[in-house]
C-alpha cells in the first residue's frame, strides 16, 4: 500500500501545473449631445455670358461692341446688349444669360439673424426634452429620444481573454 501511495505522490508532484489566466473587461458608455443653432450664409456672385454666330453686338452707342457694364454696391450690371443678324435670312445663333449677386451687406449681421443672401442654411438650437441614456450593472441598455438636433449613442463592449 506504501508503494501505490508513493507511486501516486511522485505522479501528482510530477504532473505539470495547468495555467489558465482569464481577463475579462467590459467597458459602457453612453453619450448625450444637443446641438447649438447653426445658420451658414453664402453670397452669390454675378455672372455674366454671352455668345452668338451670325450676329452683329451693339451696346446703344458702338459697332461690335459688349457693354463693360457697371457694378454699383459690390452688383454688376452688364448694361443693354443688341445685336442684328449679319445676313438677313441667314443661319445664326445668339445667348446670353446674366445671374444678379447678392449686395455686399453694408453692416455687419445681428447674432441671432441671417443675411439675405441668395444661399442659407438654417437648423434650430436642439432641445433635450426627453434624451437620456443608461446602461445597467446587467449590460441593459435604455436609450431615450429626445427633441430635434440631438443625438444619444449607447455602447457597450465586452472582451474575454484567455491565456
Amino acid at each position: 500500500m506504501k508503494r501505490i501511495a508513493f507511486v501516486l505522490g511522485i505522479t501528482f508532484f510530477a504532473a505539470p501545473a495547468a495555467k489558465a489566466d482569464l481577463i475579462h473587461k467590459i467597458q459602457s458608455s453612453v453619450s448625450l449631445q444637443v446641438g447649438g443653432a447653426v445658420t451658414s450664409a453664402n453670397r452669390l456672385g454675378s455672372s455674366f455670358s454671352i455668345q452668338g454666330t451670325g450676329v452683329d453686338s451693339t451696346d446703344g452707342t458702338t459697332a461690335n461692341t459688349v457693354s463693360a457694364g457697371t457694378i454699383t454696391s459690390g452688383v454688376y450690371s452688364p448694361g443693354t446688349i443688341a445685336v442684328t443678324q449679319d445676313t438677313p435670312g441667314e443661319a445664326f445663333s445668339f445667348s446670353q444669360s446674366y445671374t444678379q449677386a447678392d449686395a455686399v451687406p453694408t453692416s455687419a449681421v445681428a447674432t441671432g439673424a441671417a443675411p439675405n443672401f441668395g444661399s442659407v442654411v438654417s437648423t434650430a438650437s436642439g432641445t433635450a426634452g426627453t434624451l437620456a441614456g443608461t446602461i445597467a450593472t446587467d449590460g441593459a441598455m435604455s436609450i431615450t429620444a429626445g427633441g430635434a438636433n440631438t443625438l444619444a449613442i449607447g455602447q457597450l463592449q465586452s472582451e474575454l481573454v484567455i491565456k
